[in-house]
């Protein structure tokens, strides 16, 4: 008779795939050999643009810095404190300086600022890709490949404590900080997804419109919920104890900051739930779910202990919301670092 051999089921799967994430980064980590940088350039007085060849993603990939003062004469041993700005969902390296002029703040004269790419809707996560694993692994890209190379080569501090992002960069700030306490001190989140099973539609929703699989990211949320959840920071609350959060969005009605006759967001079939359809003078339907995704986690942290402050308002899914909340935050932010 032959051996009948065990194999685990899809649930089970993805509980341990999701548990083996949750591995925090360690302070001064050493930068694999393999992964270097092919392309260095400057973009600017103080702009920097690295170009890194990553085994996470499968390709070469681009990292913007913001240098600080000082930094072109560093010393092996000379380090400053580091705020990482992450992108939306196109995963734009240039974003914070082409649209927010980060470069033109004076108060960010004596940071280092990393602006990494991510691919397209990659939601700042190592890609489940059906049980397979393998690229895109953007989480391992940004803090296994770029966090440690930059320690080591560009001046970077092991006091790493600050993280802002906008719409997807968001997700990113907060999912970052839970899954590896410690990381940042602090982080914000503009118009974040910052809680994907309160909408799973809409990750569907948006990927389907970009001809992306949804299902490769995290699998079913059903079938992969432990998965999902492993990411949620709605479900890591605890894990952001100690982390100075937060959050901020719209209500997807025409603000302050919209000028007349602004058009509607363009149409994402399947992004609307037909049991809770979007109010009439709704025009940024987008803005409405991360609005109601950052109300809801604002909640679930204040409960769990988690030092968090919030601005909501009427606005819709733009920069010049994004530009708004940077002004407002960017001092909290700065204290962290000690600035």
């Amino acid at each position: 008779m032959s051996e009948r051999r065990w194999t685990p089921g899809p649930v089970l799967v993805a509980l341990v795939s999701a548990m083996s994430l949750l591995v925090p980064v360690a302070p001064g980590a050493q930068a694999r050999e393999d992964i270097r940088v092919v392309d260095e350039r400057r973009a600017g007085s103080r702009i920097v643009d690295l170009t890194v060849r990553s085994p996470a993603l499968g390709r070469d990939a681009r990292v913007r810095l913001l240098t600080p003062d000082g930094w072109e004469r560093r010393g092996r041993h000379d380090r400053w404190p580091v705020l990482y700005l992450f992108a939306g969902g196109d995963g734009d390296h240039e974003t914070w300086t082409r649209e927010y002029e980060v470069h033109r703040k004076p108060s960010l004269r004596d940071t280092l600022v990393v602006m990494p790419e991510m691919p397209l809707y990659g939601f700042y996560s190592d890609w489940w890709n059906h049980g397979d694993g393998g690229p895109p692994a953007v989480e391992s890209f940004h803090l296994r490949e770029v966090l440690p190379l930059l320690e080591r080569d560009y001046g970077a501090g092991t006091r790493r404590a600050a993280a802002a992002g906008e719409s997807q960069g968001g997700f990113g700030a907060l999912s970052y900080a839970a899954r590896h306490p410690g990381l940042f001190r602090a982080v914000a989140s503009y118009s974040g997804f910052v809680h994907p099973l309160q909408h799973p539609h809409a990750v569907r929703a948006g990927m389907t419109y970009l001809g992306l699989d949804w299902s490769a990211l995290w699998g079913d949320p059903v079938a992969q919920r432990a998965l999902w959840q492993a990411h949620d920071p709605y479900y890591l609350a605890e894990r952001l104890r100690g982390t100075r959060v937060h959050l901020a969005g719209g209500d997807g009605r025409a603000g302050v900051l919209d000028p007349p006759g602004t058009a509607p967001d363009p149409h994402i079939p399947g992004l609307e739930d037909p049991d809770d359809p979007f109010p009439d003078d709704v025009i940024s339907p987008t803005e409405t779910l991360m609005g109601e995704e950052s109300r809801t986690v604002a909640i679930r942290l204040k409960r769990a202990g988690v030092h968090v402050s919030t601005h909501f308002y009427a606005g819709t899914h733009s920069p010049p919301y994004w530009w708004r909340e940077l002004d407002r935050t960017l001092p909290m932010l700065l204290r962290a670092l000690g600035l």
